[in-house]
């Protein structure tokens, strides 16, 4: 086992082994273990009492985080010409189709989300064994393939992201940086949990939420109780 640094030791006790503490009470104390230098990103883990394996308890979904990811997002825009203009005004940082698509294919994902539009999947299907494992591959259900793409844009870049349970009943995702206050931590992570408890399959019996942990990089999660955000 590796040893703990000073500044490691110095907050190891202020997590209780066990102890479910309320949203509020984790938002403040994410920042207070986390010793890292750089902005460490803010993670949340949420177990849920679903199977995925069957398909009417997939739980899958979009959110807008009220303060955003606090990271900045690559976009690129697979579009037709008449709607580049568009998407560069909503501030995509790459906008075409063909050149990218070739791009693509020699191997750039130097990207972070891909949107494009219903007639041109024709065209960004094919590179869904590039994109997929990635996941880059636009989706309707992420709202990823839209017609209106310039709206598509301006939801990602204020802190839209989609997330959806793995086979484990696991959802995993980012929420935001340890630089924001306590406040904006809390009404990030409300703002995602509530959402996917308002995404629960009626298929799914028992209980939902089997627990929660914040965490930012490198820090200890911190068990948070359920109860405290429903």
């Amino acid at each position: 086992m590796s040893k703990l640094t000073k500044n490691q030791k110095s907050v190891a006790d202020k997590v209780e082994a066990g102890k479910a503490y309320t949203l509020k009470e984790a938002s403040e104390l994410v920042k207070e273990i986390t010793t890292t230098k750089f902005d460490a990103s803010l993670d949340i883990d949420m177990r849920l009492g679903v199977d995925p394996r069957k398909a009417n308890q997939m739980v899958r979904g979009v959110v807008t985080l009220p303060h955003g990811t606090g990271k900045v997002t690559r976009v690129l825009c697979l579009c037709t010409p008449d709607q580049e203009a568009a998407a560069k005004e909503a501030g995509a940082d790459y906008v075409g189709l063909d050149e990218y698509i070739e791009k693509i294919k020699g191997g750039w994902t130097d990207i972070d989300v891909i949107i494009t539009m219903p007639s041109c999947m024709g065209k960004v299907g094919p590179l869904g064994r590039v994109l997929g494992p990635r996941g880059l591959m636009p989706n309707p259900k992420s709202g990823t393939v839209t017609m209106d793409v310039a709206k598509a844009v301006k939801e990602i870049k204020s802190g839209k992201i989609d997330f959806k349970v793995d086979k484990s009943g696991i959802i995993h995702t980012s929420i935001g940086k340890i630089s924001m206050t306590p406040e904006q931590i809390y009404d990030n992570a409300k703002e995602f949990v509530s959402t996917v408890i308002k995404l629960k399959p009626t298929a799914a019996k028992g209980t939902y939420l089997k627990s929660i942990f914040i965490s930012s990089t490198m820090s200890k999660g911190i068990k948070i109780d359920p109860k405290s955000v429903e």
